[in-house]
């Protein structure tokens, strides 16, 4: 069994990585920002689960010599977010190239093994022309074409690690996980954004379904195949796009709501926004600038190559909808 460092231990992914770990029988230790978030994490965990809680902050190499010491292996799950419509992409793209090397630089100088990053599907299907085929790992997002930052940070970040495993960082073995939207149960208030789509059609404030579709996977699915890319030989030097079968349009999502949920999915849209009026929306609303380039499009990408190289598996994605809307409306 390994010494597994998780980093941004208090996030959604990084929450189950570090229960599909422990399952698995592995050491873990996690990094927070702020040690007052330990509580948290802990509360989201079996009682008196075998987890050390380590403070090492993207932003600064104080920490990361020890939070690295003695693992054999490093999941590197935290990426920068921010609240608010950056002014400027760097002010997400910079923390996201800095941080991810920080964490490989300190990886490298301990002697880990390997370091599977969390990357994103932000990272692969962004910024191409139309296609009807789905994306694979050979694809990267088109940074020139006037993507979004969170897109941008998470291609940038990504193309930043596998330069430095083939230069600086030579003999670190590194793997890449390019989740689609990431759905499945919550462990407690901080959960992916993807989450926020069915919890705004449940709540009654989305008042009508966008036109776009892109893949969807469960959280758990996720956690399983950080650690297959962790400890499968095959692993080393490849990316894994994370994705549930076919990709789904949110009319799709809010058909298996209504379908799963009945009488509680009452304020779930039924009508679906036109394409004119959305894209002005997006002109002029900063929260759906980065969705204007999804706008009447399909993102559809294949998980083939983690299910032929790792035996990866994901479970039915609509149990995944109907498990997500449990969760949320037992946390009201």
């Amino acid at each position: 069994m390994a010494d597994v460092l998780v980093t941004g231990g208090s996030g959604y992914i990084a929450g189950w990585c570090t229960r599909a770990l422990l399952d698995a029988g592995h050491s873990v230790r996690v990094t927070v920002r702020d040690l007052a978030r330990e509580p948290r994490i802990r509360a989201t965990l079996e009682p008196g689960a075998d987890v050390r809680v380590v403070r090492a902050d993207l932003g600064s190499d104080e920490g990361w010599a020890d939070a690295v010491a003695g693992c054999d292996a490093v999941l590197h799950v935290a990426s920068p977010t921010l609240t608010t419509v950056p002014r400027d992409d760097d002010e997400m793209v910079r923390p996201a190239v800095d941080g991810t090397l920080r964490v490989l630089r300190a990886a490298r100088a301990a002697g880990v093994r390997r370091v599977v990053m969390t990357s994103a599907i932000g990272a692969i299907a962004y910024g191409h022309e139309p296609r009807d085929t789905p994306f694979t790992e050979r694809d990267w997002t088109n940074v020139d074409a006037g993507v979004g930052p969170y897109q941008k940070s998470k291609t940038l970040a990504e193309r930043a690690a596998w330069e430095f495993a083939g230069g600086p960082g030579r003999g670190l073995e590194l793997a890449t996980v390019n989740p689609t939207g990431v759905l499945g149960p919550v462990l407690g208030p901080d959960f992916s954004p993807s989450l926020g789509v069915i919890s705004r059609m449940l709540d009654g404030s989305m008042p009508a379904l966008l036109k776009f579709a892109s893949g969807y996977v469960d959280v758990r699915d996720v956690a399983a195949l950080h650690v297959l890319a962790m400890t499968a030989p095959a692993a080393a030097g490849e990316r894994f796009i994370a994705t549930a079968g076919h990709s789904l349009w949110q009319r799709d999502i809010a058909a298996v709501l209504r379908e799963r949920l009945g009488e509680r999915a009452a304020k779930v849209p039924t009508r679906e926004m036109p394409l004119w009026a959305a894209r002005g929306l997006a002109r002029v609303n900063p929260q759906m600038g980065s969705l204007r380039m999804l706008l009447g499009r399909n993102l559809d990408a294949t998980s083939a190559k983690a299910e032929r190289l790792l035996g990866w598996k994901t479970r039915p994605i609509e149990d995944t909808i109907a498990e997500t809307a449990e969760s949320l409306l037992a946390l009201r």
